[in-house]
């Protein structure tokens, strides 16, 4: 607010509310461009501005304000973080965790994530009657309680198979039927999932963002890069529609971009 005022004042000799126009923070916003803002910190002061309008108009103090027609900077979308390949081998590797109840929690929540997709909502809350051993499927709950099925591997099953034979033999778990318990029971929540991930993503990666949701990412940019169709992984992932899909795509493009200006001689 106390940079808008200093610009109104100084440029355009404003000196009362009233006679702010919308030119007036159109150019100021310019100014910020050209200042290096980026147009996500333009559109967080936008939002300043039009929250200080607004209670003038409900005042009485002005009829229109100024912001009604000024429009914030495009923010591009961020390309979601992944990790390589090898960077998962290593993850699921069961080496990596310990050999008692916690570890072999922790090795078989970042499995499935990766493995599925899954949300890590999804996972917290999945329960033993979702697991489809016969079919070597899982039956998921997604946003707005819309279900998808998801295929998986014989062997996931097989190791969900042996944690269930172990599970029931934990007295404290025998309340509830959630699948992923801690050593006393009580089922997983989503800040355990999250410090686990990023506990052991950071024996295996340096990147910057290590989170559940990075590997669900991954599982799907992983899919894109081998050829999947893009209808198939929206049915995977449980978007309700291709946009939020397509951005996988993006993340080829990227890549395929890097490969070319490393490899070619005019890239």
């Amino acid at each position: 607010m106390q940079q808008f005022y200093l610009f109104a004042t100084k440029v355009f000799s404003v000196d009362q509310i009233s006679d702010i126009q919308p030119v007036q923070v159109r150019t100021w916003m310019a100014n910020l461009k050209d200042e290096g803002l980026s147009s996500r910190s333009i559109n967080r002061k936008l939002s300043t501005l039009k929250s200080f309008f607004k209670f003038y108009l409900r005042q009485g103090i002005i009829i229109i304000s100024p912001l009604s027609s000024v429009s914030g900077p495009r923010t591009g979308k961020k390309l979601p973080v992944w990790f390589d390949p090898s960077s998962v081998e290593q993850l699921l590797r069961p080496e990596l965790y310990p050999d008692d109840w916690e570890g072999k929690t922790a090795h078989l929540a970042v499995t499935i994530l990766y493995e599925t997709g899954l949300r890590r909502s999804e996972l917290v809350g999945l329960r033993e009657g979702q697991i489809d051993a016969h079919h070597h499927s899982v039956r998921v709950l997604g946003k707005g309680r819309k279900e998808r099925i998801l295929k998986v591997r014989k062997v996931i099953i097989q190791n969900i198979k042996a944690y269930l034979i172990c599970r029931r033999e934990l007295k404290e778990a025998a309340g509830h039927d959630i699948l992923l318990v801690r050593a006393n029971g009580s089922p997983i929540n989503a800040s355990w999932v999250y410090q686990t991930v990023k506990k052991y993503a950071s024996a295996v990666t340096t990147i910057e963002k290590k989170s559940p949701h990075v590997l669900r990412h991954s599982f799907a940019t992983h899919l894109t890069n081998a050829g999947a169709d893009l209808n198939a992984i929206k049915e995977l992932l449980g978007h309700s529609s291709l946009a939020a899909t397509q951005v996988y795509t993006h993340n080829s493009i990227e890549k395929l971009k890097k490969v070319h200006g490393k490899a070619h001689p005019k890239g």
